[in-house]
């Protein structure tokens, strides 16, 4: 089943899918954020012209396991694309992922002024590998 990951921010929406088998990660697109509804509609959409079986959302959370401002935000982002869609919608702690998506930029050794921009999409692709290695691992 191919799995779609969304990186909710206050300006960009990384979006990552899975392949075919739901083991790999890749980079898809980043929407610009336009308002809630607008951009759950998109996701949505895209969810529907990829054939996902499932949405991950990704949510950061305090140390404590609490949502942080963010994470409550990703959360309403959640529930309106629920409104959207009838395929399953589930929040995904997306700790370090930004953080990860640099790190492998530079791991891949693209150069300074090309690691500058947006790492959303890259976000996103690190945020669905998180949920598919634990689903391998539960499973």
């Amino acid at each position: 089943m191919r799995v779609l990951a969304v990186d909710p921010g206050s300006k960009r929406i990384g979006l990552a899918v899975s392949d075919p088998t739901g083991a790999i990660a890749n980079p898809l697109t980043v929407l610009t954020h336009v308002s809630r509804a607008v951009d759950a509609a998109a996701v949505a959409a895209i969810a529907a012209e990829q054939g996902v079986g499932l949405i991950v959302v990704g949510q950061s959370l305090d140390e404590d396991g609490r949502p942080t401002f963010e994470g409550r935000r990703a959360a309403r982002f959640a529930e309106a694309l629920r409104a959207q869609t009838s395929l399953p919608v589930v929040l995904w702690d997306e700790a370090f992922s930004t953080q990860e998506a640099r790190a492998a930029r530079l791991a891949m050794g693209v150069r300074r002024a090309r690691r500058r921009g947006h790492l959303d999409d890259l976000a996103a692709t690190v945020l669905l590998q998180s949920y598919l290695d634990a689903q391998v691992r539960s499973g």
